[in-house]
């Protein structure tokens, strides 16, 4: 297995790019988010791959950071997803974005992504809530929704964990919270109105 490639960025044409590594060009298939991420053409960067062999091809694919490999190899084990609907998982959201729609159960989000309908959304947060679990700690919203922890700073999400600490579900406390007025509203307050509107 090839855990990761470093060289100079030849060429990027999303979703491919050359990678030039010691005199031999490696051709990879990368997230939107990785492309982001990319220097200039004839810089050096380094990628975390992961190499699927078949029996007409081996395809590489990298990333950026090693959470989003973590997060697409995740995804391979889902039934019915392949490296195709992967990848374009993660170029439609990262992988922060991807692990609170599972966690918090919000499918539709999922079906707003490219060949992702309603039974493979349901089918996803079904499967890939316990996986997203057993990543990695320092996995972003990862570990920080799996262990109910909020991102500080952030209103929505604070309310949402106080919602779940209380006794709610993840997907119930989402809904309750996402049909609230909150802009600008602190956690506290989105938690008081939540817990009114339940009355």
């Amino acid at each position: 297995m090839i855990g990761w490639l470093s060289g100079i960025l030849r060429a990027k044409r999303p979703p491919g790019l050359l990678l030039d590594v010691g005199g031999v060009g490696y051709e990879l298939e990368a997230p939107m988010g990785t492309f982001a991420e990319l220097p200039a053409l004839g810089e050096s960067v380094k990628l975390f791959t992961h190499l699927i062999v078949r029996e007409d091809a081996h395809q590489l694919y990298g990333f950026s950071a090693e959470r989003e490999r973590e997060v697409f190899r995740a995804l391979l084990k889902v039934n019915g997803v392949g490296a195709k609907v992967a990848l374009a998982i993660l170029s439609g959201m990262d992988g922060d974005t991807f692990a609170r729609c599972v966690i918090e159960g919000d499918a539709s989000s999922l079906t707003r992504l490219p060949g992702i309908g309603k039974k493979t959304a349901e089918r996803l947060v079904l499967e890939m809530r316990d996986r997203l679990q057993g990543l990695p700690a320092g996995a972003g919203a990862v570990s920080d929704l799996a262990s109910g922890a909020a991102r500080p700073g952030d209103p929505i999400t604070e309310a949402v964990s106080a919602l779940i600490s209380l006794g709610l579900k993840p997907p119930e406390a989402s809904r309750r919270i996402a049909a609230l007025e909150s802009a600008g509203l602190p956690s506290e307050e989105l938690v008081r109105l939540a817990l009114r509107n339940m009355v």
